[in-house]
């Protein structure tokens, strides 16, 4: 390989991890924002929740749909149309006048994003071909994935601080022209040899699965559980889960290929991704609140008590992409349980005057167990998997994360809803007890999916479905 073979993967690298960046950001970066957005927009807690699920929701929703179609029309075309999106999306976030409007936006944000993780995830795993070098690149991903959802709640402080709410949304602009130009630079188009076809039914019942679930659990609190609407919403996610896993089983080319789930490794690593970025969105959600609304710190202050969180993940991302890289998978998840575990420990009892030490404390074990998170889940996720399949096992690993952000958002934000009495600013710290205990599960799970799923036994049942895939490809092409 020459310098400038190199220095043009590299290029390619960078260009997609900014990409990475920008979005995970823009999944945690309005947590900080959401007292002022309530203020100035008048916004409803529901509506708060809906600002953060509405984008986590539609980008959970189209990551595999966009994943295939660069496969068809091309890579760098799709990732160039995502940026466009995501761009403009921001920017009328930015110009919104209403919570129903800024929900609107956020759904364009989330389908410009939707095109970017998983065509990224491609363009690096065709340019890194070399096993060890792949595994580097894609610790450097996983990193970055962390990096950016944990420094967003500071990166949000000093914005809203300085020039208010909408700065946050408006910054994604500058970025995304930059990358548009450096992708026409450095990236070269690629296609599949052989793409999937688009599949519009399994697309549908995905975005009704998840859509149903979500509108039910974060409307429940307002409207009961006995009510037709609820039990409604509930009966829709199960009816299209049940269709689903019936219509992708008898489909020759799935939008989702349900063989993928019978590797422990793949399974563990999407349960792992919704557990520990279940984890994530609630303790930002509850944070955030708690910090402004509980002990009235302004949005500069809240961003930079919680910056112990967002530099223990910086160091330790990479950290873990290492690790991974040369020893495996199970540590940094047993480190990551932990330190999701301990933190929320902390916070079970949180009230209006909770030691500053105690808080700080937490938010430095949650740093360590998350940056010590995403490198694992992304390469267990294409671990074993033939080349022509990492495209798409990452995009159910993207999923998976966006899954879980949504349901933090709307099963912890119920709960507390649920459970609070008498106004916001004294009872929200009472309330958000559950939420913490529910965030303390995620970790124990983390850990024992992060056992189970990394010996010999889990790396067999891998192996079993690379097989698999590598025999139907040759089939098909004798």
């Amino acid at each position: 390989m020459g310098d400038l073979s190199h220095r043009r993967k590299l290029g390619v690298l960078a260009i997609c991890c900014m990409s990475l960046f920008i979005v995970g950001l823009d999944s945690t970066i309005v947590n900080l924002a959401l007292p002022s957005i309530r203020r100035d927009l008048d916004a409803s807690v529901s509506s708060l929740q809906w600002t953060i699920d509405a984008y986590t929701l539609v980008l959970a929703s189209l990551l595999m749909l966009a994943g295939s179609t660069g496969d068809r029309i091309g890579r760098r075309r799709t990732f160039q149309t995502g940026l466009v999106l995501f761009s403009l999306g921001s920017l009328l976030c930015g110009i919104a006048t209403n919570a129903a409007l800024l929900i609107v936006f956020r759904m364009l944000q989330a389908v410009g994003g939707s095109m970017l993780n998983p065509v990224a995830m491609s363009i690096i795993t065709n340019t890194f071909t070399e096993p060890k070098e792949r595994a580097r690149a894609i610790g450097v991903w996983g990193g970055v994935v962390g990096l950016s959802m944990a420094v967003g709640p500071m990166v949000g402080g000093l914005l809203v601080e300085s020039v208010g709410w909408r700065s946050i949304f408006w910054m994604n602009v500058p970025v995304g022209a930059a990358a548009l130009v450096l992708t026409a630079l450095f990236v070269p188009e690629s296609r599949a040899a052989r793409a999937r076809r688009i599949d519009p039914v399994g697309q549908l019942l995905v975005i009704l699965l998840l859509a149903s679930v979500t509108f039910g659990i974060i409307e429940s609190p307002n409207e009961g559980l006995s009510s037709p609407l609820i039990i409604g919403a509930f009966a829709l996610a199960v009816f299209s889960l049940v269709t689903l896993i019936w219509y992708e089983r008898r489909r020759e080319e799935p939008l989702l290929d349900l063989r993928f789930f019978r590797s422990a490794t793949f399974s563990g690593a999407t349960l792992t991704a919704i557990s520990g970025f279940a984890a994530l969105s609630g303790f930002l959600f509850l944070n955030s609140l708690y910090l402004q609304e509980v002990r009235g710190l302004s949005p500069l202050h809240a961003g930079l008590l919680t910056l112990p969180m967002a530099a223990m993940t910086a160091v330790f991302a990479p950290v873990s992409g290492w690790i991974v890289g040369t020893r495996g998978p199970r540590f940094p998840l047993l480190v990551a349980g932990g330190g999701l575990t301990l933190s929320a420990l902390l916070l079970t009892g949180m009230s209006a005057d909770t030691p500053v030490a105690q808080l700080v404390l937490a938010y430095v074990l949650f740093g360590i167990g998350f940056g010590m998170l995403n490198a694992p889940i992304t390469n267990a996720a294409v671990s074993g998997m033939p080349r022509s399949q990492a495209g798409v096992a990452a995009a159910v690993a993207s999923t998976s994360r966006q899954v879980g952000v949504s349901l933090g958002v709307a099963i912890i934000g119920a709960v507390v809803t649920a459970q609070l009495t008498g106004p916001f600013k004294t009872g929200f710290a009472a309330a958000s007890h559950l939420g913490w205990w529910i965030i303390f599960g995620c970790g124990l799970l983390v850990i024992a999916l992060g056992l189970l799923t990394t010996g010999r036994w889990a790396r067999a049942t891998a192996a079993a479905v690379s097989v698999d895939f590598l025999e139907e490809s040759l089939v098909k092409t004798a």
